[in-house]
């Protein structure tokens, strides 16, 4: 979607932003923990001389991702590495084609790019193709686990346990906001936080 021409471009990014994620309310831990993992835009684009208004506008045309959250005080917070994937592809106007071909399927890779666009990646310590296929290959084993025919064994604890370890290193901690616009329990609370609830790591196993 083109900026309407006269309007307040970081007013259209919240109103997408919101589009996007619904309008739910950022509480102060939310702040606090969005402050402790995000940057605020315009220190960004600071640090690496860029300008503001241009990578709004960049957002809104749909090359770079949305902010990942908006602070209660109207901040647009973004991951330090905004940048990155836009840099390894050659600049934004190659990102997309960059991005999709990492998936064979074209329409799954368009539906990930839509995904990546939204900024709703705030699931990942560092966003890119790679991490996106990891954490849904590790969820996608975490969940089947259970139904494995040697469930139970020793063997099986070995191998569920280093699934979740991958993942926990590979998540944030989430917070009470990303419950809200994800309509329920993050990937954190149901394939770490749980499955280390119900199937405790074996005694000797190490961590």
């Amino acid at each position: 979607m083109v900026p309407v021409a006269g309007r307040s471009l970081k007013r259209e990014i919240a109103e997408r932003y919101r589009e996007v994620n619904g309008d739910h309310p950022m509480t102060e831990a939310d702040d606090a923990y969005v402050s402790a993992q995000f940057v605020v835009l315009e220190e960004l684009c600071a640090i690496h001389d860029r300008g503001a208004e241009e990578v709004r506008r960049l957002m809104l045309e749909g090359f770079l991702p949305l902010p990942g959250y908006l602070r209660s005080d109207g901040a647009e917070m973004v991951p330090a590495d905004l940048f990155a994937l836009a840099d390894e592809a050659g600049g934004t106007d190659g990102l997309e084609a960059w991005f999709t071909a990492h998936w064979a399927d074209p329409v799954a890779g368009g539906v990930e790019w839509k995904a990546y666009l939204g900024g709703r990646y705030v699931c990942l310590h560092s966003v890119t193709p790679s991490t996106i296929r990891r954490k849904d290959e590790l969820t996608a084993a975490i969940a089947a686990a259970p139904a494995a025919r040697d469930a139970g064994s020793p063997q099986w604890s070995a191998r569920l346990h280093l699934l979740i370890d991958e993942l926990d290193r590979l998540e944030p901690g989430f917070t009470g906001y990303d419950r809200l616009r994800f309509g329920g329990p993050t990937s954190r609370d149901t394939c770490i936080d749980a499955m280390r609830a119900r199937f405790p790591r074996p005694a000797g196993l190490g961590s």
